[in-house]
């Protein structure tokens, strides 16, 4: 039987990384890994953290594929936009299965460690901020908790004041020649969006006649699988908070658990979904 080392030795593996790039390097590891800095003595600290920082790491792709997504929608290049959403769906997935590690701490060990976050919440992740704003739940109130900080603050307003993922849907129908209420593809982008009867007629147009608007359709469907999975998202979310805190407040000044009930009952993308009871 052949030895490790002279199984490396046989690939020609390249084992001297004194003068080239290494995985670490080009990872950045050592910034990475030294980013876990708990502040209590109890062991279970380490997860809390580092669920965190990886959901926050899989927000970033999120964002870097939902801007692009959006901006190929508004230059009606749909092919590109349908793998970016198609992998916004994948990363939704990847987060609400991050829950399943959160969920094995006990109430217990999350109050060893509760005192020492102090007021620091989910609540004031900016990403997951602009992924909301983004998605369409547009709350100027929403804009506050990155006051303090001027560049931070900026990239939010500029999610807030741009049409979202859903405007832009819109907005190609309306080119694309299905009737569309101007109220609905040239409006203040800023305000919260209502559902209206004249968008689900022409979602309806789309949805009756799949062949003659295929890639209208796909993108139909595209928008419901990617709701589809933030709805897991917010479900998982609230259930693992109340697993591990009960009903007490959240850190962050929130209700908590009833607070993320009430986020369960917001509808992104809403006549995606009458539609179907009216087909």
């Amino acid at each position: 039987m052949n030895k490790p080392e002279d199984i490396v030795r046989s690939e020609r593996a390249q084992l001297d990384f004194s003068r080239d790039m290494s995985y670490g390097d080009y990872l950045q590891l050592d910034a990475i890994l030294s980013a876990q800095k708990p502040l209590s003595p109890d062991h279970n600290e380490m997860l809390f953290i580092v669920q965190h920082q990886t959901s926050e790491l899989w927000m970033k792709l999120m964002l870097h594929e939902l801007s692009a997504a959006i901006a190929s929608i508004a230059a009606d290049e749909l092919p590109p936009a349908f793998k970016m959403l198609a992998r916004v769906s994948r990363i939704m997935e990847q987060l609400v299965h991050a829950w399943d590690v959160l969920a094995t701490m006990t109430p217990p060990e999350y109050s060893a460690i509760r005192p020492y976050l102090a007021n620091s919440s989910g609540f004031q992740s900016w990403q997951y901020r602009c992924i909301e704003f983004r998605l369409g739940n547009k709350n100027a109130a929403m804009l506050k908790p990155h006051a303090h900080h001027a560049e931070r603050l900026s990239v939010v307003q500029a999610a807030y004041e741009a049409p979202s993922l859903y405007d832009e849907s819109l907005r190609l129908l309306a080119r694309r020649g299905v009737p569309m209420p101007a109220s609905h593809v040239q409006r203040d982008w800023t305000q919260p969006y209502e559902a209206s009867k004249e968008v689900e007629q022409a979602w309806l147009q789309v949805y009756r006649a799949p062949q003659q608007h295929w890639d209208l359709y796909q993108l139909g469907e595209e928008l419901t699988d990617l709701e589809d999975a933030f709805r897991l998202w917010r479900f998982r979310h609230v259930t693992t908070v109340e697993r591990v805190i009960g009903f007490k407040r959240g850190t962050g000044g929130t209700g908590g658990v009833s607070y993320l009930r009430k986020m369960l009952d917001v509808v992104l993308f809403p006549e995606i979904w009458q539609l179907r009871t009216d087909l």
